[in-house]
């Protein structure tokens, strides 16, 4: 059974939201202006934070400018929504009074994006960690240490929903107890790095979330 001090950290792009897919066109639009010739780009940098994925991979301060100038308007435009069941699930822990928080890359202007689509989201979660609130990004654990911080538990009694390579990986390495959304990575991809993988959240239930143990 759950306690105070058990914590849930969700991911947010291919968890929560059904976006993965929209961001994949238009990190490859970005690929095809400003080539890094890096087979499957897209899919290498899925879970970093957007300072990570510039001063990585785009050598200029131009270049930097321009992707963020193009992500920034290209996040204002596109639709949010979320997958089935998710948001449903977290009403559930919402109901039992687990306390919830959002990890994710995504920096605070995606957010008000996001926020102005969907005004209740916020409402759902204690805290909401983004990618500018940490030094490391993803695989780094940093960010998923803060997360269970804010909401005043120990790692070791989080859950965390991740999708991504980087984000499962960075799971693991904070302690907690991962539960991999097979919505961007095929099950074989990512069952080494989860303890459980689920398809999606329809029917998953928080005792189910509690049967997962750790590998």
């Amino acid at each position: 059974m759950a306690n105070s001090k058990t914590g849930v950290l969700f991911d947010l792009d291919g968890v929560l939201l059904d976006s993965e897919g929209t961001y994949t066109e238009f990190w490859d639009a970005v690929e095809r202006k400003y080539p890094t010739r890096i087979p499957n780009f897209s899919q290498v940098i899925k879970g970093s934070n957007l300072h990570a994925i510039l001063h990585t991979y785009y050598p200029t301060e131009q270049m930097r400018a321009d992707v963020t100038e193009m992500l920034n308007d290209f996040q204002q435009h596109m639709r949010y929504e979320y997958f089935d069941g998710a948001m449903e699930f977290v009403q559930s822990l919402n109901d039992r009074g687990i306390e919830c928080c959002v990890v994710t890359s995504s920096d605070h202007r995606k957010m008000e994006a996001l926020y102005e689509q969907k005004p209740d989201f916020k409402g759902h979660f204690a805290q909401i960690v983004t990618g500018d609130m940490v030094s490391n990004a993803k695989p780094h654990p940093e960010c998923f240490l803060l997360g269970a911080k804010l909401i005043g538990c120990d790692p070791a009694d989080c859950y965390v929903f991740e999708d991504s390579l980087n984000g499962l990986t960075a799971g693991l390495a904070a302690g907690a107890t991962v539960i991999g959304l097979a919505t961007t990575n095929s099950r074989e991809a990512i069952n080494s790095k989860a303890n459980k993988v689920i398809d999606n959240f329809i029917g998953f239930t928080i005792e189910d979330m509690f049967a997962v143990k750790r590998l």
